[in-house]
């Protein structure tokens, strides 16, 4: 059975990953790292203890960005593939990961958003962009959420300038108390508004992305980055 340990293990999307690796059938929980250690849960506060204890196949990363680099790499150095869900790396942190990925013969993947609904308004994005010369983006986020734009936001910003042209759309961004994870994406032509919208409304929403990535991150070789990939 594949053993996935989550680091970030006492924030709130780590407490949903803790409680959905418990319950699936097809992998199992190996334990969690935190910075506060929970003896009972598994919880502990550094990496090797963590690889000690719980022997994981896969760690998943749901720790913030820089932090999320130097775990990221500790665990492929450990031969322990991550599935990393923190926004905020850059080109160069993503290319040294996969160089050492590709090194060691280990799958690592990057995923700026676990929600299928997310990765399909990306992909519907893409392809309405060849149709519309007018495209604006609007992501509307909680007010802890500490990165603006998003990731998913600048993911599908990006999208959109691969498919239909060399300028990236504006992005707007909300932090808002009330908000999970929203995100609209706006165009417009004479006469005419194509708006694609996505909402998350609970974080358990994210679960079976994240629970699809960890099983994936097995047999690739290399870095992949957004579910799906």
């Amino acid at each position: 059975m594949l053993r996935v340990a989550v680091a970030g293990a006492l924030g709130r999307m780590g407490r949903v990953a803790c409680s959905a690796l418990k319950e699936a059938t097809d992998v199992s929980y190996a334990g969690g790292l935190a910075r506060t250690a929970v003896p009972d849960e598994q919880i502990v506060t550094d990496f090797d203890t963590l690889l000690r204890n719980g022997k994981p196949d896969v760690l998943l990363d749901l720790t913030t960005h820089p932090g999320s680099v130097e775990i990221s790499m500790s665990a492929l150095a450990h031969g322990v593939r991550p599935v990393i869900g923190a926004t905020g790396w850059t080109p160069a942190e993503c290319e040294a990961l996969d160089r050492v990925a590709m090194k060691r013969n280990l799958g690592a993947m990057l995923v700026p958003n676990f929600s299928i609904g997310a990765i399909l308004m990306m992909r519907f994005a893409e392809e309405a962009a060849k149709y519309f010369p007018s495209v604006e983006i609007i992501e509307m986020h909680h007010d802890q959420k500490k990165d603006a734009p998003s990731g998913t936001a600048k993911l599908t910003a990006e999208r959109i300038t691969a498919g239909a042209g060399p300028a990236q759309p504006p992005i707007h961004s909300v932090r808002m108390r009330g908000l999970l994870a929203h995100q609209e994406v706006l165009f417009g032509i004479d006469g005419e508004l194509l708006t694609i919208r996505h909402d998350s409304f609970s974080r358990e929403s994210y679960v079976p992305g994240m629970l699809a990535a960890v099983r994936a991150v097995m047999s690739v070789r290399g870095l992949q980055v957004g579910l799906d990939a």
